[in-house]
């Protein structure tokens, strides 16, 4: 059973700034992940060629499970607004975060987070960006109940905060909503946190630990997949721990194989 998690950037390539669904297609094509979690998803944006970045990447892994969770209406860092309700947005440009699975779902669980209070400096890469001062977005956590092989195991796709203290916050916000789902549990997202607040924030157990970030020469990591440490046992052991280069996004996606 083979995990990832990648922070698109929306799709984009950081050598010519572009959104080509055919280099999405085969960045994700590549990782033959059976569960997959992507953070900065687009649908609808005008940036990304109005695509629905979760439904590509579906296809591009055969699974016929996926779903993706608006966290916004509307574009980062220009103008957006918080989500009403869970069927929002329909229509418009949103952004937020997708789950793609090749094994059956018996549910689907949204958990809604609140943006901190407030702005924080932020690192854009590419032309035109550099260190800014963002308003925090509101967060979301996707989570699915899977029939598998190995049984029933919960898997959740998030991507927390920028800023310091407000992740650390939402993460044990995330850990509390998933407590109500069956175990043996599985996180699978960008927490920007490293590895060991990540660790020791949430209390569960990480399955591979690698930078990713940034691509180019991953120095620290923010993608993780960390399990419910109670139930760990319940899981496969990990036989193989990579993050492969890609020709799209800042980030590097983390792949952790349970044999």
């Amino acid at each position: 059973m083979r995990l990832a998690t990648f922070n698109l950037l929306h799709g984009r390539s950081l050598t010519d700034g572009l959104v080509d669904p055919d280099r999405l297609t085969a960045a994700v094509t590549a990782l033959d992940a059976d569960v997959l979690a992507l953070q900065e998803v687009d649908r609808d944006q005008t940036r990304s060629g109005n695509l629905d970045l979760t439904a590509i990447a579906a296809r591009a892994l055969g699974a016929p499970e996926h779903r993706f969770a608006a966290a916004l209406v509307g574009t980062p860092g220009e103008q957006f607004r918080p989500l009403r309700h869970d069927d929002d947005g329909h229509g418009e440009p949103c952004y937020g975060i997708g789950l793609v699975t090749r094994h059956p779902v018996h549910t689907w669980q949204v958990t809604r987070l609140k943006p901190a209070p407030v702005r924080s400096p932020v690192y854009v890469p590419g032309p035109g960006g550099g260190l800014i001062l963002l308003e925090d977005e509101p967060r979301v956590v996707l989570a699915a109940v899977l029939d598998t092989p190995h049984g029933d195991i919960t898997v959740a796709a998030t991507h927390l905060s920028f800023v310091p203290g407000w992740n650390a916050h939402q993460l044990r916000q995330t850990v509390r909503a998933l407590r109500a789902l069956p175990a043996p549990r599985i996180l699978l997202g960008d927490l920007n946190l490293p590895a060991g607040p990540a660790r020791l924030i949430s209390g569960w157990t990480p399955l591979g630990r690698r930078p990713t970030y940034p691509t180019a020469r991953p120095r620290v990591q923010l993608d993780h997949i960390l399990a419910d440490r109670h139930h760990r046992h319940r899981l496969p052991p990990v036989t193989a721990v990579t993050t492969p280069a890609s020709t799209i996004s800042d980030h590097r996606p983390l792949v952790v194989d349970l044999g």
